[in-house]
């Protein structure tokens, strides 16, 4: 008996060594206030043995104050805006060409079925298949029982079928309002009764200062409702390098395959924007996220809500990127800041308004341009049919232009396109290049548009144009100032292995 008791008390003893030892590694750090204390325990008559013991708190009462009130901000905005967040699943069909691995053997034998090779038939002969994805989404509005989700075009912009899901579960179908590649942005609608559910707010991108503190909420990787912050590490990207005319918040809260669509929201619960894409060697997030400012989406949403679609300005010019030191001193723009007209639609606003290629945009309504995608961005942001002043730097003098915009339109003839290619200066490595003598002054010829003037009048990249009719250009600045002159007709004198043609007269 004495032994069995013995044993029990040994066995008892183990498992509280090991709940012990149990609540040791799985012991908390506290938040705030101090570690509760647990009164001591006499075991045995020992009264020096704790469960717990007391200690001072470890971070002061005054520092800790700002941490939780900080804490406590995130935990507000979180609660405020999440409501506003979905999970926007799409499926989109695709048609692909099916292949028959005997056809080419039904072709030798003259088999049935293969004498009609025309579209008609290979039409016949495609498969529709189904892809699915997901992004996010944040509704900007609410009209009646209609709430209006925006999103990028890239989650929603080929959907057949969409689902909104909400925070708390539910799941709407969802219909595709309007959308814009240009922008990447896209707008779905779905309709319930449901009044409880909040609109998000929209706050004031262009007060947004770097190292301002922001979260980015959305689904990454189909975590629906995750919360990320960081800071906003610069603004004024460009996304000219993934075919997109807006500038772009940058920021180092982490963004991951299925954020785009999501709102990026600063301190006040506001969306200041939408989160599009990232920068990454992994394709996981490295700190290097981007948003697109909210302000070049309000108009958008109206447009799109009352249109269908985003109606641009437009103005009907071409402008020249990656412009060399040697190419803006050949001008006589080196001071200058702005986007260079290279090539300009006849008839198109620009033309009317007295646009000509060879000017140089430096300010519209007296607001300053620095590069190509401001004067794009601020150009598609203005209404057809209002007056806009242009500043231009011609032959190194500056002039007002007063231009009347003009929606934009997805089909333009490249006939109209004037002069229809690009001129660049005759620096020594283009001289190097083109195997010409150093005497030889004009500009080079690159990138021809077919059926412009250019192509009618039989030009090639690498010619050297030497002379606008008939009176001599030795650099840029004088070739533009010929072009901006030319009166109904015009004709080229060409530079051509080691002598000199004449091309025919284009007329307008």
């Amino acid at each position: 008996m004495k032994s069995w008791t013995k044993r029990v008390i040994v066995i008892a003893g183990a498992a509280v060594l090991s709940f012990a030892a149990i609540s040791i590694s799985c012991a908390k750090t506290p938040v705030s206030g101090s570690a509760k204390t647990v009164t001591s325990k006499i075991v045995n008559g020992d009264s020096s043995t704790a469960y717990a013991e007391t200690r001072s708190q470890i971070v002061p009462a005054d520092s800790l104050k700002i941490v939780e009130a900080l804490q406590n901000s995130f935990r507000a905005i979180s609660d405020g805006v999440l409501p506003s967040v979905v999970e926007v699943d799409v499926t989109e069909t695709k048609t692909v060409q099916t292949i028959d691995p005997f056809e080419d053997f039904r072709k030798f034998f003259g088999l049935p079925g293969m004498e009609d090779d025309s579209d008609k038939n290979k039409k016949g002969r495609t498969r529709e298949y189904e892809t699915k994805g997901l992004g996010s989404g944040v509704i900007v509005r609410r009209t009646g029982n209609v709430l209006y989700v925006l999103t990028n075009n890239h989650v929603a912009g080929n959907a057949s079928k969409i689902s909104v899901k909400l925070n708390d579960g539910r799941e709407f179908e969802g219909k595709l309002v309007g959308a814009d590649s240009r922008m990447d942005i896209a707008l779905v609608s779905f309709e319930t009764k449901d009044k409880s559910i909040p609109v998000a707010i929209l706050g004031d991108s262009d007060a947004v200062k770097t190292g301002d503190i922001c979260l980015a909420m959305g689904a990454p990787l189909g975590y629906s409702q995750s919360v990320t912050q960081g800071i906003v590490s610069a603004k004024g990207r460009s996304g000219s390098g993934i075919g997109n005319i807006n500038d772009f918040i940058q920021t180092d809260a982490a963004i991951n395959q299925g954020n785009s669509g999501g709102p990026l929201v600063n301190i006040y619960g506001e969306v200041i924007g939408i989160n599009t894409w990232i920068a990454s060697q992994s394709g996981g997030s490295q700190g290097l996220g981007f948003s697109i400012p909210i302000n070049n989406i309000k108009n958008a949403i109206e447009s799109i809500i009352s249109k269908g679609k985003v109606v641009s300005g437009w103005l009907g010019v071409s402008l020249q990127s990656n412009i060399t030191p040697e190419y803006k001193e050949s001008l006589g723009i080196k001071d200058y800041e702005g986007g260079l007209v290279v090539q300009v639609f006849v008839d198109s606003p620009a033309y009317n308004g007295g646009i000509v290629p060879g000017d140089f945009i430096v300010e519209i309504d007296g607001n300053k341009v620095k590069s190509i995608d401001e004067v794009q961005r601020y150009v598609s942001r203005l209404e057809a049919g209002r007056t806009a002043t242009f500043s231009v730097i011609r032959a190194g003098e500056k002039r007002n232009l007063s231009v009347k915009i003009e929606e934009r339109t997805e089909k333009l003839e490249n006939g109209k396109l004037w002069p229809g290619f690009v001129a660049v200066p005759l620096t020594e490595e283009v001289i190097k290049e083109l195997e010409i003598e150093g005497k030889v002054k004009g500009v080079a010829v690159t990138n021809v548009i077919a059926k412009s003037p250019a192509a009618a009048l039989r030009l090639q990249s690498g010619d050297v144009i030497t002379a606008v009719n008939g009176k001599p250009v030795k650099d840029l600045k004088e070739f533009y100032s010929e072009l901006a002159n030319v009166g109904k007709s015009i004709n080229f004198d060409i530079y051509s292995n080691g002598g000199t043609i004449t091309t025919g007269t284009y007329k307008f």
